[in-house]
């Protein structure tokens, strides 16, 4: 959600955005000052950079940056499109740096926020994917990749560690990194008609620790999407879930709760769990031109698997393991930006706003 501003230098495109984003109590909305003070602390920035014809002519670098008050992500990919029939593979490197809070974070507030615990965790990726391209419908593809990562875990000051403050491993080797060769496969649908909409993913996952004295691990996540026209309104519904099974560390268990999971939750206070499932319901209605006012269900749980996560942060945390939030919002059109407000309760009657500001023109 933010601003952003292009540059085009020959065949290049730079993109400058400023994004603001927050997640207030009921109480910092009755404070203007305090608002607009929240708001201009919270701005972060990004970078965005695409330019074809590198080396050659049909080759495409892809870099992204993005900095958050507690997190920073840096993303670079090179392609080359080489013919239709054989598709285009990638090179893709990826580091970002980020509070743990989802698995080990501390609910608070009736579990309406998470509280960090000086955990961050470091994630660097670098491999080749190939999108196989489908022979005969456009709505269909399928992505494999072969990827190196590194998770490395720090306190917020800087210094590795290796347990977290109650002195439970963070990771599987018992020291302050993991490094993983992955093999993943990806497979996607999308359909989109004058009636509505339909999405549809399935992703695998095998990883193999270096050095290889440990067990795989297996991961899979499916998702599912379908958007309906009901005359002037439209209804969405997603589902997804996913399982991780064999030799796998906390941090790539499932953290359930959270703007992006259920809303009402801080990040991963619902539950942290081996397996996961995830609704939304959301159901738009225009009020004018301007205004459209949504009314939307999510709901999460860890299906009963969070024992079966190493160490247990789940429960150790009092995460009740199942969790609902349900609320309404607005999203008003202007003609520099769209305002958008939401309003989560959660299943313990705590109330938290979200406020957001997206397609800001400068």
């Amino acid at each position: 959600m933010g601003a952003n501003k292009s540059i085009h230098t020959g065949r290049s495109k730079l993109d400058v955005g400023v994004d603001f984003t927050r997640k207030l109590c009921s109480s910092c909305m009755l404070s203007p000052r305090r608002l607009s003070s929240i708001l201009v602390s919270m701005a972060t920035g990004s970078l965005r950079l695409k330019h074809p014809g590198l080396f050659y002519f049909r080759d495409l670098l892809d870099m992204s940056w993005h900095k958050g008050l507690h997190d920073s992500d840096l993303l670079l990919t090179y392609r080359y499109h080489r013919p239709l029939h054989i598709g285009p593979p990638s090179l893709t490197i990826k580091h970002s740096v980020s509070p743990e809070v989802g698995i080990h974070g501390i609910p608070m507030n009736k579990f309406s926020h998470s509280l960090s615990r000086g955990v961050r965790l470091s994630k660097l990726s670098i491999g080749f994917d190939y999108i196989a391209p489908s022979e005969s419908d456009s709505s269909k593809a399928k992505a494999t990749g072969v990827y190196f990562k590194r998770f490395h875990f720090t306190h917020d000051g800087g210094r590795s560690i290796s347990t977290d403050q109650d002195g439970f491993q963070l990771t599987r080797s018992g020291g302050p990194s993991d490094n993983i060769i992955v093999i993943s496969q990806e497979s996607r649908y999308e359909d989109e008609s004058d009636h509505g909409f339909t999405n549809f993913s399935v992703q695998m996952e095998l990883g193999t620790p270096i050095p290889p004295i440990l067990l795989s691990y297996y991961r899979f996540e499916v998702s599912a999407a379908r958007g309906i026209k009901l005359g002037p309104t439209i209804f969405f519904s997603r589902m997804s879930g996913g399982t991780v099974m064999g030799s796998f560390a906390p941090y790539q268990a499932f953290a359930i709760g959270g703007p992006s999971s259920v809303r009402g939750y801080g990040e991963g206070a619902v539950g942290v769990g081996q397996s996961c499932l995830v609704s939304t319901s959301e159901l738009s209605i225009p009020l004018n031109k301007k205004l459209t006012g949504v009314i939307f269900l999510d709901c999460g749980s860890d299906l009963w698997s969070s024992y079966k996560v190493p160490n247990n942060p789940g429960e150790r945390r009092g995460k009740p393991g199942i969790g609902f939030g349900i609320g309404g919002g607005i999203r008003f059109k202007t003609p520099l930006a769209q305002i958008q407000v939401d309003y989560a309760i959660n299943a313990f009657q705590q109330g938290t706003t979200y406020f957001g500001i997206s397609d800001l023109i400068l």
